[in-house]
């Protein structure tokens, strides 16, 4: 049975088209810095926007037309939204596909009850993926939603709650495993507190750790040799979230020796909530090694809570793949498009028009970012900004020779520095104005 019957798989039909089921950027094929579109992009659709949002917000009841989903919480309609979902995924020639346990299968009355649910559904998506080519991104434990997790799950002050939560993710890993998984995602929704009166901070944070080491040697036992991913987020539900930005991530992960096990998984809104871009987010993580996919979305300036809206800003892109081509991809990482359509947007297409658009703003931002590379625009006038370090005491300081005795001899004798040169900004600005 098919679910879009009225929808043919999307085509690529080039600027010129028209026609809104059509890709005008995104061309699978089409070799960009030596790769395709397809290889450079990794798209990934989400499973827990895309097939269980309803519309629903603090302000109103859901909105959203689903005919194939008869809204109840059993089995059977999981398994009928496996169908759905990937009808959806291979229309819209999206490779990848990421989840939430509780997104794909519904919670049990008891974790043993809710494994066998996963298991089922499991079985239903492997053969989905087998049957389409379709392959898992990365999967996810959802240790926010229930109310066992209102104080956290690998932070909460109960320890059966973070027995929960281990067993939770264990079985989250080993059936991401088993589906192909190249990623699993920590996302610490609650992993934070409200208030410090009564809070042991060093506490949770020392839990965390030592919940993540049990899901590295769990991992390696089973063979996943797939990469986790923190993904930072500052606020919201908590107060004070520990995953708050790529520098705070960093600093837990380097504290605690997970560096060689964690990347981090960015996302745009999440960075806007920190009060950063996503190109520096981007640039933080990647700049030390451990940018390793991206949810791709963003947020609107004037509300400030994660509405994680299609990314259609060609700026936004463009400066992502920037920072992306620098790095030389995000393999085995991708590019999860962590969004939803609006509450006002309720009908099926829609999620058409939704992904095409932020699929072509993307495909769109890769060719403008590699044409800016080709060119040398900003790479060349960042190095020459920097050339002062190429030599004499600049190089000293850059190879780590130099003391302040040393400096202090220098600067005495030649009196004052060299003049400073303008940053040349708006220059720049219009620059990049001139791709886009």
């Amino acid at each position: 049975m098919s679910h879009f019957a009225d929808i043919p798989k999307i085509p690529y039909e080039g600027p010129g088209s028209k026609n809104p089921l059509a890709f005008k950027h995104y061309n699978a094929d089409e070799v960009v810095e030596g790769k395709s579109m397809r290889e450079h992009l990794r798209f990934s659709v989400c499973y827990w926007h895309t097939f269980r949002g309803t519309g629903s917000d603090p302000f109103g009841a859901p909105t959203m037309v689903r005919p194939w989903d008869d809204g109840s919480e059993s089995l059977e309609n999981a398994l009928n939204r496996v169908d759905v979902a990937f009808e959806f995924i291979d229309k819209l020639g999206a490779p990848y596909y990421c989840f939430h346990d509780r997104d794909v299968a519904p919670e049990g009355s008891s974790l043993a009850e809710s494994n066998a649910n996963l298991d089922k559904v499991a079985a239903k998506l492997k053969e989905a993926q087998q049957r389409t080519g379709i392959e898992l991104l990365w999967g996810t434990a959802n240790l926010f939603s229930h109310p066992r997790y209102m104080h956290g799950a690998a932070t909460s002050p109960n320890a059966d709650v973070f027995a929960y939560a281990a067993a939770q993710v264990k079985k989250a890993i080993e059936v991401t495993h088993d589906l192909g998984g190249t990623n699993y995602v920590f996302w610490g929704g609650r992993e934070g507190y409200m208030n410090s009166y009564n809070t042991d901070m060093k506490r949770e944070v020392d839990h965390l750790a030592k919940f993540m080491h049990m899901a590295v040697e769990h991992a390696k036992s089973i063979g996943f040799t797939g990469t986790f991913l923190f993904e930072p987020k500052p606020k919201e539900p908590t107060k004070h979230q520990y995953d708050y930005d790529a520098a705070a991530c960093l600093n837990f992960i380097r504290s605690y020796g997970l560096e060689d096990y964690v990347k981090l998984n960015i996302e745009t809104n999440h960075a806007t909530l920190a009060g950063h871009t996503m190109m520096h987010e981007l640039t933080y993580a990647s700049m030390q090694g451990f940018l390793g996919s991206i949810d791709a979305n963003t947020g609107d300036l004037l509300l400030g809570w994660d509405t994680d809206q299609f990314p259609t800003d060609l700026y936004l892109t463009t400066q992502c793949m920037l920072v992306i081509l620098n790095q030389g991809g995000l393999a085995p990482g991708g590019v999860n498009f962590d969004a939803k359509v609006r509450r006002e947007s309720f009908e099926p297409v829609d999620l058409f028009h939704a992904h095409i658009g932020g699929m072509d703003a993307f495909a769109r931002g890769l060719k403008i970012a590699a044409a800016i590379r080709a060119d040398g625009v900003l790479s060349d006038f960042v190095k020459d900004r920097y050339s002062s370090y190429d030599s004499g005491v600049g190089k000293k300081i850059d190879d780590g020779s130099a003391s302040f005795a040393e400096l202090e001899s220098y600067m005495l004798e030649k009196g004052n520095p060299d003049p400073n040169q303008s940053g040349r900004q708006e220059l720049l600005e219009n620059v990049i104005n001139e791709y886009l």
